[in-house]
């Protein structure tokens, strides 16, 4: 835990560090720094709760074969 702690720490440094090398400005770098692992943290939520679903691990399979017709297309 404090592993994970330290990196999370350390994540945020960066990304302040590189906002503000690219914008110069501290609010706007704040802000990114704040609202980027937010975003990160709900899009990993939905990732980590959909990876197993049945319904991707039927489709994707046929996907990387091509064998799956484009949609709208007559079977």
């Amino acid at each position: 835990m404090v592993k994970s702690a330290s990196f999370g720490v350390v994540h945020l440094g960066i990304a302040f560090g590189v906002s503000y090398a690219l914008t110069g400005d501290v609010a706007i770098a704040g802000a990114i720094t704040l609202i980027e692992p937010a975003v990160n943290t709900v899009a990993h939520y939905v990732f980590d709760r959909y990876w197993g679903h049945p319904v991707w691990r039927r489709w994707w399979p046929r996907r990387r074969r091509g064998d799956e017709a484009p949609q709208g297309a007559a079977a």
